[in-house]
């Protein structure tokens, strides 16, 4: 699936009132991507998040793709379609500094459904527009 077509889907399963919490990592910001791009229930989400400590940022940052952990697994498919893993870590926190001036915002709750709505949509809107711009020859 394409990523901004990913972005547009959560967002709008979440605006339609998909269950959500930040708490939770498999329905939380990242989580609800994940069940987008990997098609896994939110429950399995959490259950390999959990084989690591920390939250989707941290889980990003301590990525090794041979390590042999499900989440791992994961976050390699969620590179495969075009996500870092500093995007992942902005999308847990809602504060991809790209994506805040797009809004002309400072800052996003991380944990109010309407900001992550928000921040989704302004994010596939500059991904968009970013695939728009022909190159420089």
């Amino acid at each position: 699936m394409d990523l901004v077509i990913a972005l547009r889907s959560t967002a709008a399963r979440l605006a339609a009132g998909s269950s959500y919490q930040w708490g939770h990592l498999g329905m939380c910001n990242c989580g609800h991507l994940v069940e987008t791009l990997c098609g896994l229930a939110p429950q399995q989400i959490h259950r390999f998040a959990l084989e690591r400590e920390g939250d989707w940022e941290q889980l990003a940052n301590a990525y090794c793709p041979t390590s042999g952990y499900a989440i791992d697994d994961v976050i390699t498919r969620l590179l495969d379609h075009g996500l870092t893993t500093e995007d992942i870590g902005h999308l847990e926190k809602l504060d991809d500094p790209r994506v805040l001036g797009r809004l002309g915002v400072l800052y996003l709750r991380r944990n109010v459904r309407e900001d992550v709505v928000a921040y989704l949509v302004a994010w596939a809107d500059i991904l968009d527009e970013q695939r728009r711009v022909p190159c420089a020859a």
